[in-house]
């Protein structure tokens, strides 16, 4: 168990920069990168647990996946941190630290606000879910007022105040309808005009019975002047009231026939108008389900950020608790490199004197073996040289040494007696033929360019 224990103590410690070989000569900084080592898993576990939180939300998709996916995203987070801290050497200037920190710690604060967010939304998921049934019934208003107001459907009040008012007309037999008005008035004035004719006419037919009774007018009863007169007078209005009746009856006809029409006319247009309503407020239905069910659907990582700040802007105790937690979360983020840089402006420890004692030392190593291979190499050159020169040499004296013995075998030729027994024989050569000279001199370089041709290790001296 101890032996574990160290193992993972000393993964920690390379896990936050730590050089293994310095470690072992300074132990005592081993506490210090085990504790990095450990900030820096925790902020890689945030991460994990962060991602896999925004992956679910947004895409909804199976938990171990998600969790892979965080896996992911935490080993980038650890690697980042990682990066940022051994990219940190030991420096006591403040100039430097500060320039070299004011970029890490910009980039640890992203971080960190990345790997918050989901965490803080995670951590107020039940009223992000109310907020956002709030948003999506406020959408669902607003795409139906808009449908509302959409040209292909602008007509559809005034369709169906026309479809109510035909029905109207046809359940009452065309009376209803408005356009009837001057026929009906028609109608009207013709009644008041029969109802005038039979008060005049019941006025005179009371007149000629009073002069006949002699209870008035001129008092005397019987059929006297007066009664004719009053009677013929009678007689006349009843004519009248003949004629207001029949123009009263033929008004009435116009009526009635004309509400048979108008009642006809909104029957064979209620058809096609109620046809166009149930076309429209079923394509109207149609667009509206299918936004229902986009909406209801919609409820992804956007909106959840969009229903926190909502949340925030009307709550603030909600909007100072989502401020701390994320403060906290990003603080965990930022906790690394700001260790490290107060670690910068300590005196160095015998870690660091070690580490850069180790640096230097394998610098001039390096450099003393870059020097010595130059030098070895020099000489291996020049000795090649050597080799060459003298290779050269021995190739030349061999050369004038076939030649000499090349021209003293063709002057005992010349001056050797021809033999008595040969028939005739080659002309003897003159002396300044230099035929076999040349001969024997391109035989020799034939074999100096073989010989130079040869590969470097056959050519070196033995």
């Amino acid at each position: 168990m101890k032996f574990r224990r160290g193992r993972i103590g000393n993964g920690l410690a390379v896990l936050a920069g730590a050089r293994p070989d310095v470690l072992g000569a300074a132990p005592g900084a081993r506490a210090k990168f085990v504790a990095l080592g450990g900030v820096l898993l925790s902020t890689g576990g945030l991460a994990l647990v962060s991602m896999a939180f925004a992956v679910h939300m947004a895409l909804g998709v199976w938990w171990p996946f998600a969790l892979l996916c965080g896996l992911g995203w935490g080993l980038v987070v650890v690697n980042l941190d990682r990066m940022l801290l051994v990219g940190m050497a030991h420096d006591a200037s403040l100039k430097r630290n500060l320039v070299l920190a004011v970029p890490r710690v910009g980039l640890a604060l992203i971080l960190g606000v990345v790997i918050a967010t989901p965490l803080t939304m995670q951590v107020f998921g039940k009223e992000i879910d109310t907020e956002i049934v709030t948003m999506q019934a406020e959408q669902g208003d607003a795409y139906r007022a808009s449908l509302a107001d959409d040209a292909r459907f602008a007509h559809l009040p005034e369709l169906e105040e026309r479809i109510a008012a035909a029905e109207a007309v046809v359940a009452s037999g065309g009376r209803a309808d408005d356009g009837l008005a001057v026929v009906r008035a028609d109608v009207t004035a013709k009644q008041a005009a029969l109802d005038a004719e039979l008060a005049l006419a019941r006025e005179l037919d009371a007149k000629a019975q009073c002069e006949l009774d002699g209870s008035c007018g001129t008092g005397d009863a019987g059929t006297g002047q007066a009664y004719l007169e009053a009677r013929a007078a009678a007689d006349a209005q009843a004519a009248v009231v003949v004629s207001a009746r029949s123009a009263l009856a033929d008004a009435v006809s116009g009526a009635s026939a004309a509400e048979t029409r108008s009642a006809g006319l909104a029957a064979s247009s209620l058809e096609t108008d109620r046809a166009e309503l149930t076309r429209l407020t079923r394509e109207q239905d149609e667009l509206q389900a299918a936004f229902d069910a986009t909406n209801t659907g919609s409820g992804g990582l956007l909106m959840r950020l969009e229903a926190l700040d909502r949340l925030g802007d009307r709550n603030g105790t909600l909007a100072a608790a989502q401020f701390m937690l994320s403060l906290l979360f990003m603080s965990v983020e930022v906790l690394p490199v700001l260790m490290k840089l107060l670690l910068n402006f300590s005196p160095p420890t015998a870690y660091d004197r070690l580490a850069a004692l180790r640096d230097r030392g394998d610098v001039e190593i390096e450099e003393l073996a870059q020097e010595s291979r130059k030098t070895v190499a020099i000489a291996k050159e020049e000795l090649l040289v050597m080799a060459e020169k003298e290779r050269v040499d021995r190739q030349k004296e061999a050369i004038l040494a076939r030649r000499k013995a090349a021209l003293a075998e063709a002057a005992a030729r010349t001056q050797a007696p021809a033999p008595a027994t040969e028939t005739p024989a080659e002309a003897a050569r003159q002396m300044w033929d230099t035929g076999p000279i040349r001969e024997l001199a391109r035989n020799a370089a034939m074999r100096t360019v073989r010989t130079v041709r040869r590969r470097p290790e056959d050519r070196m001296p033995v």
